[in-house]
């Protein structure tokens, strides 16, 4: 049966979504934005600040399910803006050992909260 996981560590869903939902082996993170947990406000600072957080968020919702980042097996990233490709990819890059995980990065119109990135994630926690 599948099960929410939930942590005060990271932003509270804005809408009617779970942080994660573990299903079996599986942890299916929902998309983060670079939302201050404390306060749910978006961080001040350019992409690789927004970014920061963004992995700060998805790694404290995989300490709450029991795994970490070297777990982690897809993520989809969601930019306004490819030009900030590598920023975003230098941070991102900095969260993960060999192998990395799969994943897609798309330019997307517009973001919740007017922010320029959105990460999801997938773990296998065997």
């Amino acid at each position: 049966m599948p099960s929410a996981v939930q942590t005060d560590e990271a932003p509270a869903a804005i809408g009617p979504y779970s942080q994660a939902i573990r299903a079996g082996s599986l942890l299916f993170i929902s998309g983060q934005i670079p939302l201050d947990p404390a306060t749910g406000d978006v961080v001040d600072g350019d992409i690789a600040v927004q970014t920061r957080r963004v992995m700060e968020s998805l790694g404290a919702i995989l300490k709450a399910a029991g795994a970490d980042f070297g777990q982690v097996v897809r993520t989809t990233i969601f930019l306004t803006d490819l030009g900030n490709f590598g920023q975003v990819n230098e941070v991102y890059g900095s969260c993960f050992g060999d192998p990395p995980p799969t994943r897609a990065t798309v330019q997307v119109a517009a973001l919740p909260k007017g922010v320029g990135v959105e990460i999801d994630a997938i773990a296998y926690l065997g």
